[in-house]
């Protein structure tokens, strides 16, 4: 075979530089955009899940200009801040821990009031079981780094139990129900909506995280929208203290609007509308340290990588409008 004349290898060697110069630079741009969130233009990207308090909000359209992404749980929602696909999002305790200890960056900005009544064991009544302890032995599922991962490490505190006295399987909440179900597990620890749904006749609440846990909801926020866009974050949040409030006050037309929203029935709705929506409230010093208790607790189960440092990571320049 011939050589390739001189003109034609210094024109494929030009091509390749400049393809090399592109993909890095494109590499760049992903890297960037993990921490910028959507820049400082564009609607204002929001992840939130089913039955959170931002479903009010998105159910209520009264975000028009927000970009919506929907979540099955916390972790997933995390995932897409690292990957810098939302700007803000809505999540339990246990999923900040979890994301902190992945280097995953984000800032908590917002939190609400204890809801422990919003998450439980579930159990069937012909199991006999009539305590957590009596699941010694026993195989109990959840879903790993959500709310219920830390209501569960405290169940076990209470108890005297470690996970060596369960087998513990991890499920999604599509996975869970059924799962559940048909008997293949002998608990589950799930948090509303998919608890109320799961209140059929035959299953009964073992225990619920009163006494616990908090369960406060969290609101985390990409750096780069806490840096570029505060204006915008601000405006939105206002707008969810709002309509938080205005569900607080009128229940009844509240779980209405949220029913087709999340396509459960209205019933179900409205049970457990009762139990989980609380006000929104500002982080404190005493939120950053009931934080950082969760992110110790998990780290000495070596359940995330440790140390965490998840009070540090508590951010209260929109406290103002949580007041």
């Amino acid at each position: 075979m011939s050589t390739p004349p001189r003109s034609l290898r210094r024109l494929v060697t030009a091509v390749f530089t400049v393809l090399s110069l592109v993909a890095v630079g494109g590499i760049a741009g992903c890297a960037d955009a993990a921490d910028a969130g959507g820049g400082s233009t564009g609607p204002l990207r929001v992840g939130y899940q089913r039955f959170g308090g931002l479903s009010l909000v998105k159910a209520r359209n009264a975000a028009p200009d927000v970009q919506w992404s929907l979540f099955e749980s916390g972790p997933a929602l995390t995932e897409a801040l690292k990957a810098g696909a939302i700007d803000i999002g809505q999540v339990g305790e246990a999923p900040p821990v979890f994301a902190a200890a992945a280097k995953i960056p984000f800032s908590v900005i917002g939190t609400s009031a204890p809801i422990p009544q919003g998450e439980a064991v579930l159990v069937k009544q012909s199991s006999g079981l009539k305590t957590f302890a009596d699941l010694r032995g026993r195989t109990v599922a959840l879903n790993k780094g959500s709310n219920v991962h830390w209501l569960l490490v405290r169940l076990l505190a209470a108890n005297n139990m470690t996970l060596k006295d369960l087998n513990v399987k991890y499920l999604k909440p599509a996975e869970g129900r059924p799962a559940f179900d048909n008997g293949q597990i002998d608990a589950w620890i799930i948090w509303d909506p998919y608890f109320a749904l799961a209140e059929q006749p035959g299953v009964k609440v073992l225990a619920d995280a009163t006494g616990l846990a908090s369960n406060r909801e969290y609101v985390l926020a990409a750096p780069g929208a806490v840096r570029d866009r505060a204006d915008d974050v601000r405006a939105f949040l206002t707008t969810y203290r709002q309509v938080t409030d205005w569900g607080i006050a009128h229940p009844g037309e509240r779980a209405a609007v949220l029913a087709p929203e999340l396509k459960i029935p209205l019933d179900v709705t409205t049970r457990a509308l009762a139990r989980s929506a609380r006000p929104l409230a500002p982080v404190t010093p005493a939120v950053g340290a009931e934080l950082q208790a969760i992110a110790d607790g998990f780290t000495t189960l070596d359940l995330v990588p440790g140390p965490v440092d998840i009070s540090g990571r508590v951010d209260d320049r929109f406290s103002a409008v949580f007041q």
